[in-house]
């Protein structure tokens, strides 16, 4: 064990390895800081410049990307409520009302706050407990990830607002449209009218932009001269260690939660989001805030969305198994290099791991700095008139839809998603709910036929595990609570609407 240590610093101390993490964690922020730079764009970009480097230096170079990826598209979500990444959608629902109020320094220190938080949890939790965490995700068929997937969608009574019936409708939208394309089992076409191009689905990223930075833009315009609203101040006061204090629970909780789902493959960070989101909305003294600006909302999403940073290698490395596409990627970048992440790896070239987790608690130090010192110029964008700012952020997201595919379909969809999120702006109908219903959506429904073509047509097998039983529980529990929650807050105010009048 020592002579492994001893050896792995060797392999890691030398000036490649630590240029190579500034780098990628620079390159990562600045990527995911543009709408429509997803992160694995970014790794996938900065593959072939890893072929000339030591295997070290190179996957360290796209872990980099990676976690500064996770935290930069909080930076567009925040101060343009356009999130430069998927998982980033969650930190909108708060972080861009504290940036209309002028807290959008506040916004982001909290952001980096947890996201740094989260991502250091993450690592510790790669480092101590590859094996079991990855020896859980295994055990995982369909049924499970039914259940699993099922509890996940309790979240949308957590992030409906004030109407759970608008969150419910807008939430059947989002699995509606997640229906397009062919079907994943026999191959036949839904709703794509006998265009070729339906035939894939919709591709996320085009839905993500059109449905929150578009509408916002549009509903300026519309407003304009009839009390549109301003966004305020930069506001010089960041956030204090109170208000980090007032969120450390929420954010050990996202970080819980993000490590546990990132270990699960597919899963992702914005289920991950999400359901810190909603658990912090739960438990929180005042739950009403929530959605209108509330720092612990912010502090949540993002400790939810980076605690699966690391987790997401404990299957890589343990089982060879990528945990979302990104490490998909990194595998890749393994294999050029002449490794196979498992079991085998772990016997025969366990140094050369322990120099990989050096460098990814490095990461975290480098992602704090270079946060740190990029919120004084980049929070600068609140400052810059709505007549300049709006056409380039349109200019980015035209661009952010037209990169995924280099294909004009892809604006279209933009364009249709940004009218749909403005008429649903204009309903009241929540953006989120759409959003969870759009990602999740074909999951359960793989998940649910597999499960069902596995078992011959019988139910049963979604109560053969004792997986299975826990999400069950833990569903009924979530809903139990979210019900009571709710009921309780219309009995407390009931009586003191007289007292109001």
């Amino acid at each position: 064990m020592i002579e492994n240590a001893a050896e792995a610093f060797v392999i890691f101390c030398n000036l490649q390895n630590f240029v190579a993490v500034l780098i990628g964690v620079l390159i990562g922020v600045l990527i995911g800081a543009v709408p429509g730079m997803t992160t694995p764009m970014g790794v996938a970009l900065a593959l072939p410049f890893t072929f000339a480097l030591h295997p070290v230096t190179g996957v360290l170079l796209l872990l980099g990307i990676y976690k500064g990826g996770l935290y930069g598209g909080s930076i567009s979500a925040i101060l343009l409520k356009a999130p430069g990444t998927p998982a980033a959608s969650c930190t909108v629902l708060d972080g861009y009302p504290m940036a209309r109020k002028g807290e959008a320094r506040r916004a982001l220190d909290m952001a980096l706050y947890a996201s740094c938080i989260a991502d250091f949890i993450s690592n510790l939790s790669l480092i101590l407990l590859t094996g079991f965490l990855a020896s859980f995700a295994l055990s995982f068929g369909p049924p499970e990830f039914f259940t699993l997937i099922l509890f996940s969608l309790t979240i949308i009574a957590g992030v409906s607002g004030d109407s759970l019936a608008r969150g419910i409708v807008a939430s059947c939208c989002g699995l509606l449209l997640a229906t397009i394309g062919l079907d994943s089992i026999y191959g036949t076409e839904r709703f794509t009218f006998g265009n070729y191009e339906m035939m894939a689905g919709l591709n996320f990223i085009p839905v993500l932009i059109g449905l929150f930075a578009l509408p916002e833009i549009i509903d300026q315009y519309a407003r304009r001269g009839a009390g549109a609203v301003v966004v305020g101040a930069l506001g010089r006061v960041g956030a204090t260690l109170a208000d980090l204090r007032a969120c450390f629970k929420s954010i050990l909780r996202g970080s819980v939660i993000g490590v546990v789902l990132g270990a699960i493959p597919g899963i992702g960070g914005a289920p991950s989001a999400f359901l810190s989101y909603s658990e912090a909305r739960r438990t929180s003294k005042n739950p009403a805030a929530f959605g209108k600006g509330a720092i612990e909302g912010v502090a949540a999403a993002e400790a939810g969305n980076n605690g699966v940073a690391g987790a997401t290698m404990i299957p890589l490395l343990a089982l060879g198994v990528p945990g979302d596409v990104t490490t998909a990627v990194i595998l890749g970048a393994f294999m050029v290099h002449g490794l196979r992440p498992g079991p085998v790896m772990f016997m025969e070239n366990l140094p050369m791991i322990y120099a990989i987790f050096i460098g990814i608690l490095l990461s975290s130090v480098y992602l704090f700095a270079i946060g740190k010192l990029m919120i004084r110029s980049v929070s600068r964008i609140a400052d810059i008139p709505h007549r300049l700012l709006h056409p380039c952020i349109v200019v980015l997201c035209l661009f952010g839809a037209y990169a995924v595919n280099s294909s004009m379909f892809d604006i279209l969809v933009m364009i249709a998603m940004g009218a749909l999120g403005f008429l649903m702006l204009r309903l009241h109908l929540p953006a989120a709910p759409f959003l969870i219903g759009f990602i999740l959506g074909p999951l359960l429904e793989d998940s649910f036929r597999q499960s069902l073509r596995l078992s011959d047509g019988t139910y049963g097998i979604f109560f053969h595990s004792p997986i299975c039983w826990l999400f069950w529980a833990l569903t009924l529990l979530s809903l139990g609570l979210l019900l009571r929650g709710r009921f309780i807050v219309r009995d407390g105010d009931s009586p003191a609407a007289p007292a109001s009048d």
